[in-house]
């Protein structure tokens, strides 16, 4: 070979060693782009079906905030109302259940509930009526009595409403879309069902921001990363779901339970018409009505009291407790 077509050869390889590799790079540069499109996306669904877990149990506890603040306005204003004109009455009636048995109607208990009515009263017809809205979430996932008991007449949703922006699991269900970046709580973090969280919603913006760098394996490092954070978003969803599933059930109970109440008052006002209004001389007919309306007032009351979060955010025993109990009263009312 003519010494002089080595050089020429020569180039000749290194330009298509050349293009080899810029092929290689070209292709790299796409199929990191592609994985981090799939990081993405999977962040992406992650996002949506926390937003619409955290959007339907914020509905759920407002639901039920509601329905107690109605309840405490209306039937059991109606109750406090006309019980108090019955004189010498027992208050010490149990349903007999265990769990409910702390909630029994005695005179101390008796005047919470009155308590209790007069501040729902003022919490939705009052100077704090416009605020309202903004407390049911705090009142549907808190027990009334502790929740109301800190408030001043009047004040009463706006102290709440005060007290749920601190409160983590709170300010997540209602701080805004996450799509808009919104968690309602400093520094991107909540605690959920006993979970931080953190570290996974931090992680929700990562992949914009890799997409700068087309290396492949910082890409398959980001769609670990993305895999893990739907992961821990997951077990928020399942959080939420549990949350809504108690909150549902405790609103069933509550219509259930304000039902036989409304009845209950209606047959209260014939007794009182018929027995008069001193308890000591009402036939035992009548007294087993007594008995039964106070059982029926002391399950509501359950259901008010009795907070379905702790302060981590996760569900209680306690209203899972309350829950079974007040399912049994019902089935045998």
């Amino acid at each position: 070979m003519p010494l002089p077509l080595i050089p020429i050869l020569i180039g000749v390889g290194a330009a298509a060693l050349g293009i080899g590799k810029g092929a290689k790079a070209i292709h790299d540069n796409n199929k990191a782009n592609e994985i981090n499109e799939d990081a993405q996306d999977i962040i992406d669904k992650a996002k949506k079906r926390l937003e619409e877990a955290r959007n339907t149990t914020k509905t759920s506890l407002e639901t039920l905030g509601e329905k107690k603040l109605d309840i405490c306005q209306h039937s059991l204003t109606d109750f406090v109302t006309k019980f108090e004109q019955i004189k010498n009455v027992e208050l010490e009636s149990s349903s007999g259940l265990d769990e409910l048995a702390k909630f029994k109607i005695d005179k101390a208990n008796f005047a919470q509930l009155k308590e209790i009515t007069v501040l729902a009263g003022s919490m939705v017809g009052g100077t704090a009526a416009g605020a309202v809205a903004g407390g049911a979430v705090a009142f549907g996932a808190y027990g009334a009595a502790g929740a109301l008991a800190t408030a001043s007449t009047g004040t009463a949703i706006a102290g709440l409403s005060g007290a749920a922006a601190t409160n983590a699991t709170l300010a997540f269900f209602g701080g805004g879309s996450l799509a808009a970046g919104g968690l309602g709580i400093a520094g991107g973090t909540m605690v959920l069902g006993g979970l931080v969280a953190g570290p996974a919603l931090a992680v929700l913006g990562f992949v914009m921001g890799a997409k700068a760098s087309a290396n492949l394996d910082n890409a398959r490092s980001n769609r670990a990363k993305a895999r893990e954070a739907a992961e821990q978003i997951d077990v928020m969803v399942t959080a939420c779901n549990g949350i809504k599933e108690r909150s549902d059930l405790f609103s069933s109970f509550l219509d259930k339970l304000n039902e036989l109440l409304r009845r209950m008052l209606w047959r209260l006002q014939g007794v009182i018409e018929e027995s008069g209004v001193d308890y000591r001389y009402y036939p035992a007919k009548a007294k087993e009505f007594i008995a039964a309306l106070v059982s029926t007032v002391q399950a509501i009351k359950a259901l008010l009291d009795t907070p379905l979060l702790d302060e981590k955010g996760a569900l209680t025993d306690e209203s899972r407790r309350i829950g079974d109990s007040v399912n049994t009263f019902l089935l045998k009312a």
